[in-house]
């Protein structure tokens, strides 16, 4: 996503979070919802542990004043989209990049397999789960938690980078799902691989997990 469009999604969710803002005769429902699509928005494009999501952690939109959620949340929103706009969270290698846009063209590959019905859904499976191989292993080296790759597998790699506080319980469950589903198609068990649905949510699965955790994120 670029950056224009970034800002694109930042002022239509700031928008929205304003129009729902509960009275009297509203339910704080729609609000709460506003309010939860702009906390994700910035742990996307940051981190669960930067000072943007640490703000909207503060806020409270069942609880607390909806001017003052408002308030805090547009603050950490436009800080946030302001951060991105001055290329402050460009920290990374051109190495590095070169390497995420190589596991991002590994991405594409697979979705315009998903697309062919002449493809088997095996295929674009073992395409997904090299790119989180690949993106899980370079991650690894960047921080130096491994010398030795030639017999490392992504368990291998996210458990190293679970030691180091880097990824959740959630995201280790989700890893292990995407793995399986990999290791099913490279050998060849056709049944647990010919639903092209559940192939296509590994695809957006594996596509989150990496724009959550990209360098760029802070």
């Amino acid at each position: 996503m670029t950056v224009e469009e970034i800002k694109k999604q930042a002022e239509r969710i700031t928008t929205k979070l304003k129009d729902t803002k509960p009275t009297d005769r509203r339910d704080k429902g729609d609000f709460a919802g506003a309010w939860t699509e702009a906390a994700q928005f910035v742990n996307d494009f940051s981190s669960e542990k930067s000072t943007f999501s640490n703000l909207i952690k503060t806020t409270d939109p069942l609880n607390h004043n909806p001017d003052w959620v408002i308030s805090n949340t547009v603050s950490a929103v436009d800080a946030l989209v302001r951060y991105i706009e001055n290329g402050l969270n460009r920290k990374i290698s051109p190495e590095r990049q070169a390497q995420i846009d190589v596991v991002s063209d590994f991405l594409e590959q697979a979705e315009q397999l998903l697309k062919d019905k002449k493809i088997h859904p095996a295929a674009p499976a073992v395409i997904i789960g090299a790119a989180l191989e690949e993106f899980l292993r370079n991650w690894a080296e960047d921080l130096n938690l491994i010398a030795d790759t030639s017999k490392s597998t992504i368990d291998t790699y996210s458990k190293l980078l679970k030691q180091e506080d880097l990824l959740t319980k959630q995201d280790m469950k989700d890893i292990t799902s995407w793995a399986g589903i990999r290791n099913d198609a490279a050998h060849g068990n056709w049944e647990e691989v010919n639903d092209i649905k559940r192939i296509k949510i590994m695809l957006e699965g594996v596509n989150h997990f990496m724009r959550k955790y990209s360098p760029d994120n802070y």
